[in-house]
C-alpha cells in the first residue's frame, strides 16, 4: 500500500435475497450481506423491510464489483416471482434446482 493511503477494505459486492416476514422477497447489494441482514431485522435497513421484519436471508451471489452488483439486482428484480423462488430453491440430491 502506497503511504498515506487508507484501504478501502473489501472492495466485493453481493447481491442477496431474502424472505420477510408475510412471505415477501426482497432484493438488495452489500459488501458485508450477514451485517447487513442484520440491519434489515433492527429496522436499520431499507424502508421496505423495516415494516416487513423480520428477514431470513435466503440466497446471496458474491464477487461483484458495485457497478456489477447494481445490474445483477436489477435483473433478479426484474424476474417473475416463480423464477424468485427457483433461484433460491435448494438444489436437490441430484444436484439440479
Amino acid at each position: 500500500m502506497l503511504k498515506g493511503m487508507k484501504s478501502k477494505g473489501k472492495r466485493e459486492w453481493s447481491v442477496y435475497l431474502v424472505r420477510c416476514v408475510d412471505g415477501s422477497l426482497y432484493t438488495g447489494i452489500a459488501k458485508d450481506v450477514p451485517r447487513r441482514v442484520d440491519k434489515h431485522n433492527k429496522g436499520k435497513g431499507a424502508a421496505y423491510t423495516r415494516s416487513h421484519r423480520p428477514v431470513k436471508l435466503l440466497y446471496q451471489e458474491g464477487r461483484f464489483t458495485r457497478s456489477k452488483a447494481l445490474i445483477r439486482e436489477a435483473q433478479i428484480k426484474r424476474f417473475p416471482r416463480p423464477k424468485k423462488e427457483t433461484l433460491i430453491r435448494p438444489l436437490d440430491i441430484k444436484g439440479t434446482p
